[in-house]
C-alpha cells in the first residue's frame, strides 16, 4: 500500500511530466475501461469530478441513468512507465464507480465490480478478519500477428513445460513483460513456459484481495502491450487452441486474524489444515456450481473444463492431488493456503474474489457440509465412480452454469440485484448466440453424412 496523498501525487506529476492521466475502471465482464484525461485537469480528478457516460458500459445503466462519477483511488497511482512519449509521460489510477444521489452527493455505484469485492470484504471483516490475501496465476498464450496486425493462431515457439530456448522462442517478450512489471512495482517470482505450446506464465506476489485484483487488470495490459512490441497477441482466452491444454487462473487464498495470524493453518493437526481452513473448504465447494459463471464466465471456458487437460471438471479437494478443484500446497505456517483451480484468467477478478469470499466465509460459519479430501485421480473413474465417492462435476456449459447461479442465493446476494440481473441476461443472450452458431466441426462432420 503506497499511501499516497494529493500532495504526494501533485509532487510525482510535476516531477515526471506527467501529460496525461489514464481514469481506469472494470466493467461487469471484467473488461479493463478507461477515459484519459489532460494532467491540467489533475485537481478535477483529485476532487472526484471526472465523469463517464455509464449508459454505453456493458452492464452498468441504463441511457436515462447515464452520468457517473469516477473516484481515483489515490493509492493506485501509477506512472505507465511502457506508455512514455516524447511529448511527456502518462500515468493513471484505477477508479471506484458513483452515481449522482438526490442532493448532489456521490452514492457508491451497486453494479461496479471493485465496489462488490469491497463489499464482501466488509462482510468478512465484520466476522473479525483482518485480512484475505491472494495469490493468482494467470495463464495466457502467445500468437503471431499476421500482415495487418491480427492475430493468429500460429504459435511462435514449440515448446512445453518449462522449456527453454531455442524451443522456446519467447523468452525474450517474457523477460521483457517480467522487466516492465518489475518498473512499476510487481514483485515477481518466476516466469515460465507452461505445458502447451505458446502457453506462458509468470508469477507475482500475493497481495490483499482488492489490491491483487487491481494487479491482475494491470499484468493483463502489461502483457498485452509488451507483446505486441514483439509482433506477438498475447491472450487470456481460456481454451483457443483444440487437442491442447488452456489457460487458468489459479487462485491462492487465505485468511489473516486480527492479529496476523493465518486463520487455515493448526500445527497440531495431521496435515496442518485448521478446523476453519476446512469449513472454508466445505463452504467452496459447496457453491461452486453456483460461482462457476462468475469465475468461468464465457461460452469458452467450458472448453477448457474437460478430462484429459488438467483442468478441475468436479468438484472435490486433496491437499496433493491435482485432479481436485481445490489443492492445498505444501507450504505451511503463515504460507498455509488453499488454491481454487477452476478459475479461468477471463474472469472478472473482483467480482471472482468476491464469489469465492463469500462462498468460504459460508462455510466458515458453519452453513455447508464438511467435505473429505479426495486421494483417488478422478480422471481415471467413470461418472458412477465419483457418484459413489460423492464427487460430481462442474457445470458442462454456459447454460448449466447460469442455470446453477440463479439457484444460489447466497452468491446472487454477494453479486448484488443489478450484477445479478445484467450477468444473467447478458450470458443468456452469448449462451442463445452460440447454440444458433454452426461451427466448422459439425460442417466437417456432418454435410456429408447426412
Amino acid at each position: 500500500m503506497k499511501g499516497y496523498s494529493k500532495d504526494d501525487i501533485r509532487r510525482i506529476c510535476k516531477e515526471e511530466n506527467i501529460r496525461y492521466i489514464r481514469m481506469m475502471f472494470t466493467d461487469m465482464m471484467g473488461m479493463l475501461k478507461n477515459v484519459e484525461i489532460p494532467a491540467t485537469r489533475l485537481e478535477d480528478a483529485l476532487d472526484n469530478a471526472v465523469m463517464i457516460d455509464g449508459s454505453s458500459i456493458e452492464g452498468f445503466v441504463r441511457i436515462y441513468e447515464a452520468d457517473m462519477f469516477l473516484h481515483p483511488d489515490l493509492n493506485t497511482f501509477l506512472v505507465l512507465s511502457w506508455e512514455n512519449t516524447a511529448y511527456g509521460n502518462v500515468a493513471r489510477f484505477i477508479c471506484d464507480v458513483y452515481r449522482p444521489g438526490v442532493n448532489g452527493e456521490h452514492i457508491p455505484f451497486e453494479g461496479d465490480p471493485r465496489g462488490i469485492l469491497k463489499r464482501n470484504v466488509k462482510i468478512m471483516n465484520e466476522m473479525g478478519y483482518k485480512a484475505f490475501n491472494v495469490g493468482v496465476e494467470p495463464e495466457f498464450f502467445l500468437f503471431k500477428l499476421d500482415n495487418n496486425n491480427q492475430p493468429t493462431l500460429e504459435f511462435n515457439d514449440h515448446g512445453g513445460y518449462f522449456d527453454l530456448a531455442p524451443v522456446d522462442c519467447a523468452e525474450d517478450c517474457r523477460r521483457d513483460i517480467v522487466l516492465e512489471l518489475q518498473k512499476i512495482g510487481f514483485t515477481i517470482e518466476a516466469a515460465h513456459h507452461e505445458v502447451a505450446t505458446g502457453q506462458h506464465e509468470i508469477n507475482f506476489r500475493f497481495d490483499s484481495a482488492i489490491e491483487a485484483c487491481d494487479n491482475v487488470q494491470t499484468f493483463k495490459l502489461v502483457v498485452k502491450n509488451i507483446a505486441r512490441r514483439h509482433g506477438l497477441h498475447a491472450t487470456f482466452m481460456p481454451k483457443p487452441v483444440e487437442g491442447i491444454a488452456g489457460s487458468g487462473m489459479h487462485v491462492n487464498c487465505s485468511l489473516l486474524t486480527n492479529d496476523g495470524k493465518n486463520a487455515f493453518y493448526d500445527s497440531t493437526t495431521k496435515n496442518g489444515l485448521s478446523e476453519i481452513a476446512n469449513k472454508w473448504i466445505s463452504g467452496i465447494l459447496a457453491h461452486a456450481n453456483g460461482f462457476c459463471l462468475i469465475t468461468n464466465p464465457i461460452v469458452n471456458s467450458y472448453k477448457r473444463i474437460v478430462p484429459g487437460y488438467e483442468a478441475p471438471c468436479y468438484v472435490s479437494w486433496s491437499d496433493s492431488n491435482r485432479s481436485t478443484m481445490i489443492r492445498i500446497p505444501a507450504a505451511r505456517g503463515i504460507k498455509t493456503r488453499t488454491e481454487v483451480r477452476s478459475v479461468d484468467p477471463s474472469a472478472n477478478p473482483y467480482l471472482a474474489i468476491a464469489a469465492i469470499l463469500r462462498a468460504g466465509l459460508d462455510g466458515v460459519q458453519g452453513n455447508c457440509k464438511m467435505v473429505a479430501p479426495i486421494y483417488e485421480n478422478l480422471y481415471s473413474m467413470t461418472d458412477e465412480e465419483r457418484k459413489a465417492i460423492g464427487v460430481t462435476s462442474l457445470p458442462g456449459s454456459l447454460y448449466e452454469a447460469v442455470e446453477a447461479f440463479k439457484n444460489d442465493k447466497l452468491i446472487l446476494d454477494a453479486m448484488g440485484e443489478h450484477t445479478v440481473n445484467k450477468m444473467i441476461e447478458a450470458k443468456t443472450i452469448e449462451w442463445n448466440e452460440f447454440r444458433r452458431h454452426v461451427s466448422s466441426w459439425e460442417i466437417k462432420r456432418y454435410i456429408n453424412r447426412y
